[in-house]
C-alpha cells in the first residue's frame, strides 16, 4: 500500500530552542499517522544568553541551513510544509531578521506561536499516541527555552502553563554545561522552585490521573532509566511505563556527574545533550517531586506530531465548511462575548466582507489562509470599544494583539489585529509601529483586507443592517457592489455614504475602480 497517495501530505518542523525537527507524516481515514521520515539536527538557535532575547548571527546561520535542508527533503516527497518556531524566536528582539531571511532562502513562512498554542499542539500529539482521551491527563514538555504544562481531559485543554524554564535556558543562567557542584544545583534548584510552585499548587488542586511527558529531555532520561534498570530499550519508545522513583534515581546519577566528562560516559545520555542535561533533568526532578502520582508514561508523540494532525483538521474543516475551523471560531467568539462585541453588527459586516472578498479573489489573489484572518478582523473590529469610543480601532488592535489566542499562532494574531486597527480612519502606513513590524508581504495582506472590512463596514454604517445583503460583480478592474435594502427600512443613503468614503483603500491596493449602486 502507498500511503503517500492516501491523504495530503504533511511536512511539520518544529524551530525549537535546543534542536530542529522535521517530520513527513499522513493520517489516514482512522486517524492514524503514517510517518514517511524524520529529521533532527541540534541547531542550538536560542544560546545566546540566559533571557533568550536576541539570536546571533552563527545561531541564524545554523537554522537557516538546517531549514533548507528539512525543506528540500520535504518538497521531495510532495509535502505542504508548515513550519512553527517557539521559545528561541518568539522572545527574539530580532526575529523579523531570521524569519525574513528563512523566506528569503527556503520560501516558507515560519509561524511563531505562544507558549499557550504551543500546550494545545503538544496535547494533540500526546492524544494520538496513547489512550489517555478518557483519563484527565498531565502532560509535560521540558524543551530548550521554556517547558509546557498541560491539563487535558476528553480532548479538551482544562489548563496550560508555558514558564521560561527550559535546559538551555538554565544551563547558561546558572553555569550548569560542564562543572557543577552543589552551590550551583541547589541555587539552580530554589530558582524552579520561586517560578514553579504556584503552578504546581494550582495544577495539583485541578487534578490528574496520569502523567505524560515528552520531548528531548525526558525521552533521553527515560532511556537512562530504562538501562539504569537493565531493562531492554523498544525500538518505539512511546507508551513506556516508568516508575517515578526509578527516575528520580537517574536524574540522581546525572546530578553526581560533576563534569561534563564524566556526564558523557553516563549510559544512554546522548553526548549532544551532556551540556544541557544538568538543568533539564532539574526541571524534571521538580515535576517528578510536586505531583501527586507514581508512574509515567512516555509519549513520542508532541509538538511536531500536533502540528501534522492541527494542520489536517483546519485543512478539513475549511475545505467542508469554508469559514474558521472549531477551535478558532470558539476563540473568536469567545474573545467577542468577553468584551462586549455587538455581534448582530460585527456578523453582518464578517458576511458583506467574505461576499467581497470571494466576488474579487482573482483581483486580491488571497486564499482560505487569508479568509479566515478576514473573519476573524471583521467579528473583532470593534471590540476596543470596551476601552473607549475615541480611537476604538486602536484599541481593537492592542486588545486582539494581547489576547490569549488558542488556534492562532502570534503572527495570526498581529494580522488580525492590524485588519481590525485599519477598518477605520488613518489607511496603514510605514511609520505606524504596528504596522512596520511587519513583513512587506503580510503589509499587503492587511492592506487588502483592511479595505475590504473598511467598505464591509461603512455598508452598515449605522449598524442597524439597513442593506440586509449586497451583490458583488467583478468586470475587468471594476467592482461593482449592489447595495439590497432591507425591507421596511428608509433609503439607505447613510450606509452609501459610509461605503463610499472608506472604498479609497480597497481601490488603491488593488489598482480597480469600486462603484455602489442601490437595488432591490
Amino acid at each position: 500500500m502507498n500511503i503517500e497517495t492516501k491523504a495530503p501530505i504533511i511536512g511539520a518542523i518544529d524551530v525549537g530552542t535546543n534542536s530542529f525537527h522535521l517530520i513527513v507524516a499522513t493520517v489516514d481515514s482512522r486517524g492514524m499517522l503514517h510517518t514517511i521520515l524524520r529529521e533532527k539536527e541540534v541547531v542550538r538557535l536560542g544560546a545566546s544568553g540566559g533571557d533568550i532575547k536576541f539570536l546571533t548571527p552563527d545561531a541564524i546561520k545554523r537554522g537557516v541551513e538546517t531549514l533548507k535542508r528539512f525543506v528540500d527533503i520535504a518538497r521531495s516527497k510532495n509535502a505542504e510544509i508548515r513550519a512553527v518556531a517557539t521559545s528561541a524566536v518568539r522572545e527574539a528582539t530580532n526575529r523579523q531578521e531570521f524569519i525574513d531571511l528563512v523566506k528569503k532562502e527556503t520560501g516558507i513562512d515560519i509561524e511563531v506561536i505562544s507558549g499557550i498554542e504551543e500546550g494545545r499542539l503538544i496535547y494533540l500529539g500526546a492524544l494520538h499516541s496513547l489512550p489517555i482521551i478518557n483519563q484527565k491527563a498531565l502532560i509535560t514538555d521540558i524543551g530548550g527555552g521554556s517547558t509546557e504544562t498541560i491539563i487535558g481531559y476528553k480532548g479538551d485543554i482544562l489548563y496550560v502553563h508555558s514558564e521560561k524554564l527550559g535546559a538551555i535556558r538554565l544551563t547558561v543562567r546558572f553555569g550548569l554545561d560542564d562543572e557543577v557542584n552543589e552551590s550551583k544545583i541547589n541555587e539552580c534548584r530554589q530558582y524552579i522552585r520561586g517560578v514553579w510552585a504556584p503552578i504546581f499548587y494550582k495544577i495539583n488542586q485541578i487534578g490528574y490521573d496520569v502523567l505524560v511527558g515528552t520531548a528531548g529531555t525526558i525521552l533521553n532520561i527515560g532511556v537512562m532509566t530504562l538501562l539504569q534498570n537493565e531493562k531492554p530499550v523498544p525500538d518505539v519508545l512511546n507508551g513506556t511505563l516508568l516508575a517515578r522513583k526509578d527516575v528520580l534515581k537517574t536524574i540522581k546519577r546525572i546530578l553526581n556527574a560533576k563534569t561534563l566528562k564524566e556526564r558523557k560516559l553516563l549510559q544512554g545520555l546522548d553526548p549532544q545533550r551532556a551540556d544541557i542535561i544538568v538543568g533539564g533533568a532539574l526541571i524534571f526532578e521538580f515535576i517528578l517531586e510536586n505531583i501527586n502520582i507514581d508512574k509515567l508514561y512516555i509519549s513520542t508523540y508532541g509538538l511536531r506530531e500536533g502540528i501534522v494532525y492541527d494542520t489536517l483538521e483546519k485543512k478539513k474543516e475549511i475545505e467542508t465548511l469554508q469559514h474558521l475551523n472549531r477551535l478558532r471560531e470558539s476563540t473568536i467568539y469567545s474573545i467577542a462575548n468577553q468584551y462586549g462585541v455587538n455581534l448582530k453588527h460585527s456578523l453582518h459586516v464578517r458576511d458583506i466582507a467574505l461576499k467581497i472578498f470571494d466576488a474579487t479573489s482573482n483581483i486580491h489573489k488571497l486564499g482560505t489562509r487569508e479568509r479566515e484572518w478576514l473573519e476573524a478582523a471583521a467579528i473583532l473590529h470593534d471590540v476596543g470599544y470596551h476601552i473607549s469610543v475615541d480611537q476604538h480601532h486602536k484599541h481593537s488592535y492592542y486588545i486582539i494583539s494581547h489576547c490569549i489566542m488558542p488556534g492562532f499562532t502570534t503572527d495570526e494574531a498581529e494580522i488580525i489585529a492590524n485588519i481590525a486597527r485599519y477598518h477605520r480612519k488613518s489607511h496603514p502606513k510605514n511609520k505606524h509601529e504596528n504596522f512596520q513590524r511587519l513583513s512587506e508581504e503580510k503589509r499587503e495582506i492587511v492592506k487588502k483586507l483592511a479595505g475590504i472590512l473598511r467598505i464591509a463596514e461603512g455598508i452598515d454604517r449605522r449598524q442597524i443592517q439597513a442593506v440586509r445583503d449586497v451583490e458583488v460583480v467583478q468586470k475587468n478592474s471594476n467592482v461593482i457592489i449592489r447595495l439590497i435594502p432591507a425591507e421596511n427600512t428608509s433609503y439607505p443613503d447613510v450606509e452609501l455614504w459610509g461605503a463610499e468614503r472608506r472604498k479609497l483603500l480597497f481601490e488603491e491596493v488593488t489598482g480597480t475602480k469600486v462603484t455602489f449602486t442601490i437595488g432591490m
